[in-house]
């Protein structure tokens, strides 16, 4: 078996995004990640469509396609459904996946298609100079909404949930052991997996995200979950998050008779979303931010699926190509 390092991923193009953008440690976590997992360059394709984000491909010693806005996810599906054998990536960003890609992403979900999907999530519109994005908050001030947006953000896991996913995890960009983690998870996942990932754009939206990624307030306001294990947070580990009624409940430990026998264990296998939701749309304010894999659960995918198909109907009826179904039905006719 051949071992990869993160180099045989890498291609000697310089990348070209601004200095202490984000996307530079999600490329290079995503070199390392792919050397984990252990698949060929030559069997991996790497497909995009219009952004900041967009450009990886570019950075890739893969095969890619850097395609149009919002069509990442109907490229990626077809060449999946093509092309079975190859590891098949989408990198979108949140404009990109969620705004005029919403479509083709809800339905690459909903179909179960084998795509590892990064979303990029700085919740701004970055390569068009600042214009607020689908997951942008309501009130967010911009070039495009100078008094403020009107509108309630799409929040990228409740969308993900809401088309019936079987995968979903979590990221900060400056994090990179859990999205290292996380990616690999996805690629190992039979099926569509999403990894949202909270980028920051130092230009446009600088600090975005720093309430879960400053030193002094990550802890409090950020959870990572592990298949198996406590759900425990905070700097001491002393905080955990408890059921109480329908909902979930953060508590400190020792304090209001809480101990660690109340923790709620995380099962990202689970049939059953119901937990799973919860905890992907914690907020980080009341409840902790979580990041790590949330939901990875198997089920039934679309390129198996049709690849099956295609055999059953070729076995069943006798074709071995287009050509010869077209002459064994007898379909036809001439133009004189």
């Amino acid at each position: 078996m051949t071992t990869y390092t993160a180099s045989n991923f890498k291609n000697e193009q310089a990348a070209r995004w601004c200095p202490g953008c984000g996307d530079h440690a999600i490329l290079n976590t995503l070199h390392k990640a792919m050397a984990e997992v252990g698949v060929a360059p030559q069997d991996t394709a790497v497909i995009s469509g219009i952004g900041c984000s967009s450009r990886l491909p570019y950075y890739m010693n893969t095969y890619g396609m850097h395609t149009i806005h919002g069509r990442a996810a109907a490229i990626a599906t077809g060449l999946k459904t093509a092309r079975p054998d190859l590891m098949v990536w989408q990198v979108s960003g949140d404009g990109d996946g969620l705004a005029i890609g919403g479509n083709h992403f809800i339905h690459a979900l909903r179909r179960n298609i084998d795509i590892n999907i990064l979303l990029f999530n700085n919740k701004i519109y970055g390569l068009t100079k600042g214009q607020y994005s689908p997951t942008s908050d309501r009130g967010f001030v911009s070039k495009s909404s100078p008094y403020g947006t009107t509108e309630d953000p799409f929040i990228p896991a409740e969308l993900v949930f809401g088309c019936r996913g079987r995968f979903f995890a979590r990221s900060l960009d400056v994090t990179l052991d859990t999205s290292r983690e996380i990616m690999v998870a996805a690629a190992r996942h039979k099926g569509a997996a999403v990894v949202e990932i909270l980028q920051n754009c130092v230009i446009f939206n600088q600090g975005i995200h720093s309430l879960f990624t400053d030193k002094e307030t990550r802890d409090d306001h950020v959870i990572h979950l592990v298949q198996g294990e406590k759900m425990l947070f905070g700097k001491d580990k002393n905080k955990g998050l408890v059921q109480e009624g329908f909902s979930i409940k953060a508590v400190t430990l020792g304090e209001g008779g809480y101990t660690i026998d109340d923790v709620l264990v995380h099962d990202s296998h689970c049939s059953d979303d119901t937990l799973q939701r919860q905890l992907a749309l914690m907020d980080g304010l009341e409840l902790p931010l979580a990041t790590g894999v949330i939901r990875d659960v198997d089920a039934l995918t679309y390129e198996t699926e049709v690849e099956n198909q295609v055999k059953e109907i070729k076995d069943k009826k006798g074709f071995s190509s287009l050509r010869d179904m077209i002459l064994k039905t007898h379909d036809t006719w001439k133009v004189e």
